[in-house]
Order: structure tokens, then sequence, then C-alpha cells
């Protein structure tokens, strides 16, 4: 079921057409010495306007009983699927939502749909697009769905393995999914995002009959940034590996729930 869509809703205010420049916790001063302060003052303002809205969120969310998992990686790496399957197999054990952000289209949101959950998109093109969800955002998103209804609420983060990490939005777990058609150097390279997260999954193992891929080493990397974080191997498309992933969803909604 496909909400009423919420196209353009900013994390951040651009003029139409200006390219996407906006302040990452992870920034350095990019103006000349003289007015490095405040270019410093304007990335701690950023954050502490994010981090305030997503205390709100996680305070409703406790409020209303709903878990959730802000779902994580870069385009191409599965996440749709994974989502897909993923809600299938929740359904209807668990009352599920989900929030889906592009830079533009719908297609993600209409796919996911089909399986009868709510299901609200975020569209961030109007003002150049915003490579990330940011909290002031999931909050307006949330105008769409009867949270009084649901158990879990899962947010399909936009595919990036940066921006994402760096803005909290209130959720309970981050979750970030790695195919295996990236590299295995990926944790080492984007390691913010593999440090920020509960669980990673090493998603399209059907592909490694074909691939020269080491999954050995891109767990040991995963777990160089973050001991003892669980990886989980999946493949969307056979659902290999899809018991101990939902295991670990099914727990943690329970852990909050009770």
């Amino acid at each position: 079921m496909l909400l009423d869509g919420i196209n353009a809703i900013k994390a951040c205010h651009h003029k139409e057409g200006h390219p996407h420049h906006h302040p990452h916790p992870g920034d350095g001063p990019v103006e000349t010495q003289s007015r490095g302060g405040r270019e410093i003052k304007v990335v701690r303002r950023v954050l502490d306007a994010n981090d305030i809205m997503a205390g709100a969120n996680r305070k409703l969310f406790a409020e209303k009983h709903v878990f959730v998992l802000n779902l994580m990686s870069s385009p191409g790496s599965g996440k749709t699927t994974t989502l897909e399957k993923t809600l299938q197999h929740l359904m209807p054990e668990l009352r599920c939502a989900v929030i889906v952000g592009d830079i533009c289209t719908t297609q993600d949101a209409d796919r996911l749909a089909v399986s009868g959950a709510p299901v609200v998109q975020i569209n961030t093109d109007e003002f150049g697009g915003d490579c990330h969800l940011a909290a002031h955002v999931i909050e307006k998103a949330l105008g769409g769905l009867d949270l009084e209804s649901l158990d879990i609420l899962i947010v399909e983060n936009i595919g990036n393995l940066v921006c994402p990490a760096e803005f909290d939005i209130g959720e309970d777990k981050r979750a970030v999914i790695l195919s295996v058609t990236e590299g295995e150097d990926k944790p080492l390279k984007y390691p913010l995002m593999f440090r920020e997260c509960d669980a990673a999954l090493l998603n399209k193992i059907d592909l490694l009959p074909y691939l020269d891929y080491d999954v050995k080493l891109a767990a040991a990397n995963i777990l160089q940034i973050h001991p003892d974080m669980p990886v989980f191997e999946t493949s969307a498309k056979t659902e290999e590996g899809f018991g101990p992933w939902l295991e670990w969803i099914k727990t943690s909604v329970k852990e909050k729930l009770g």
C-alpha cells in the first residue's frame, strides 16, 4: 500500500539548481583560516539541530512502541530486494511499515508496496538531491503513517556509504548491506558506516561461483572496524542465509517491545 508520497522534503535548505554542499560531521573547514571558525559553527549547528529532532523521534517511537531499523548501503547492493524478502517473512507476525528514501522516482516504494505494508516515499531531488535522510525529514514522513498500528518501521535510506551513517534519525538499530560485487575492502574505505551499524549483510552470495571474492576477508575487514558485529551472508535472490538475519530482527524487536 503506497501512501501519498512526500516529495522534496529537504534535510538541508539549498536554492534550487545549486550543487549539493552541506556540512557533515567529518567535514573540515572549507573556508579560509580567517573564516574557519564560522564554518565550524555552521557544522555544529546543523548537527545539534538534527540530534534534537532525532531525540524527539526516538521518544515518539518509544511512546508508540515501534521498533525502527535504518537500512543502509551503496546503490545496487540489493537493498530493496532484501527488504522485499524481509517483509514477506516478517508479515503478518509483525506489523511493518517502510519509509523509502531516494533522490527521485518511486520505483523502490512501488515494489515494496506489493507486500501490503504501508510505504511512504521521500524524494530529495527538487533542491539538488540530498545523499541521506535526516531526522526532521523522517518526522515529516511519519505524518503518513499510523504508528499505533505498527510493530516495526524500516527506513530504506538513500544509497550511499557515507552520508546516511552521519545522521541519527531516531532509529533503534542500523544495518548495512554490502554486496559481493563491491569488493572486500569497502569496510576499510568507509569505516564510519560499518562502525555505526549494528549488523552487516554480505549480499548476493549466489554470485560467488562467478566472482573472485574472498568472503572471509570481507567479514574480517568488517570485524576489524566493528568487532563482534553480526555479519550475515545472504542472497536476496535465493533467500539463502536469511534465517539468521530474520531472527536478528525479531530478537531486536522483542528486546524493545517485550
